[in-house]
């Protein structure tokens, strides 16, 4: 019998960035105050002896992970791509002791869940799987991850 459970957290941070090339006011550098579901999937263990009895995953040890690997990383940061011009703006920042990300992609929400979903799945224990994630970034606007959609 497959007794596949689902769990979710949920994980707030704010992020600063801006998107070089966008015709629009992001353009500009501003912040978001971000929410970061995280679903992954598994079987409960079922050993009456193990200290994480009736758990797919310890909800303490799935925070740790995304703690250190996203919100530890990302909160009060600002992001920028770094092979656009705002790399200058960046050093300024950063010789002003801001902390500033530099990463390879346009800092959306759709490029930064994709690499939240890597960083996250890099670190699941061999018998969790990432499902999906919510990446909220207004009351109204998110992207969606599903581990289906990859395949």
């Amino acid at each position: 019998m497959n007794r596949k459970i689902r769990i979710t957290k949920k994980f707030d941070f704010e992020t600063g960035h801006a998107l070089h090339g966008y015709d629009g006011k992001c353009r500009n550098v501003h912040g978001h105050s971000y929410k970061l579901y995280v679903t992954v999937i598994g079987t409960p263990i079922q050993d009456p002896n193990h200290v994480k009895n009736g758990m797919v995953i310890d909800f303490t040890d799935l925070k740790e992970i995304v703690k250190s690997e996203v919100e530890d990383v990302f909160d009060h940061a600002t992001v920028f791509n770094k092979n656009t011009p705002h790399v200058e703006l960046a050093k300024e920042l950063q010789d002003r002791g801001h902390n500033v990300i530099l990463v390879d992609y346009q800092p959306t929400s759709e490029m930064m869940i994709l690499d939240f979903a890597e960083k996250i799945k890099n670190r699941l224990p061999n018998h969790i799987q990432l499902h999906s994630l919510k990446l909220q970034e207004t009351s109204s606007s998110f992207a969606e991850w599903y581990a289906s959609d990859q395949e």
